[in-house]
């Protein structure tokens, strides 16, 4: 059964149109079927691929590839393992031709503890593949500036982390994430990676970014079908709450109730 407030608005990446703010990640989940569930569940309309999983050079995954095919969403490969400029380039150009998509969602990895993107050699590939014809979907820290840089080479989506991927803390930073859609109005921006609980996604739709991505928060919940679809309404929540304009916060207290028509005795 679908999230009953999954999609909200439509809105556009790289020249596709969406209905469903929330892209899932396909790794980690304790076996296919589940997998297929908590993507109905979900609402999803991109799901996420490690070129790497499916071993094409041994002919490998072919079973699994068919499944997520079967699932009817847009495929979204990305160069997950990456540690160099050339090396995500050359991945990236092999997703093209296995899965027929000139989506990209690239990561070059700097620290194999922390997980933390190379965001120079990132930049480096995504100029090389904006020119080339990609649609590239950047993982990137919340550093503003190179996330300007991302935007100015062409990447179709900046792709910032909320915390390091598979921690589940939540944003770590957002005044910096703030200052980041403040900053690059125009940009698509998608949160990826650090978030663990649906209030994290609506934390961040809050704030008005435009799409979450995320894996394994749903696929090693206890319950991943039920938290794909938890994590689907924290997303339109998140966003419906951004699109209503919050009230401002105030340094102090004013009252919700007005005086007018109260008992004199209480009227003071």
């Amino acid at each position: 059964m679908n999230s009953s407030i999954a999609h909200g608005s439509p809105w556009s990446v790289a020249g596709t149109t969406l209905s469903s703010r929330f892209f899932l990640g396909t790794s980690h989940y304790p076996s296919p079927q589940v997998l297929g569930d908590a993507v109905r569940a979900s609402g999803t309309e991109v799901l996420t691929v490690g070129l790497r999983r499916l071993q094409p050079e041994t002919g490998g995954g072919s079973s699994f590839w068919q499944r997520i095919q079967a699932l009817g969403c847009h495929i979204l490969p990305n160069t997950a393992g990456c540690h160099s400029a050339s090396e995500a380039i050359t991945l990236a150009q092999m997703a093209r031709e296995i899965f027929g998509t000139t989506w990209i969602k690239l990561e070059v990895i700097g620290d194999d503890y922390t997980l933390q993107p190379d965001t120079v050699a990132t930049l480096e590939a995504a100029t090389t593949l904006a020119k080339d014809g990609f649609a590239v979907f950047a993982y990137t820290t919340d550093d503003l500036v190179m996330a300007q840089r991302l935007h100015a080479a062409g990447c179709a989506a900046v792709m910032p982390w909320a915390a390091p991927i598979g921690t589940g803390r939540g944003p770590l930073n957002p005044y910096a994430l703030e200052t980041m859609r403040r900053r690059l109005p125009d940009a698509v921006l998608i949160v990826d990676a650090g978030l663990g609980r649906p209030s994290h996604a609506a934390q961040v739709m809050e704030l008005g970014f435009d799409a979450v991505l995320l894996n394994t928060a749903v696929a090693q919940a206890g319950d991943p079908v039920r938290m794909a679809r938890a994590f689907a309404d924290g997303v339109a929540a998140g966003r419906a709450a951004y699109e209503s304009t919050p009230m401002p916060e105030r340094a102090a207290a004013q009252a919700s109730t007005s005086t007018v028509g109260v008992p004199f005795w209480h009227a003071t």
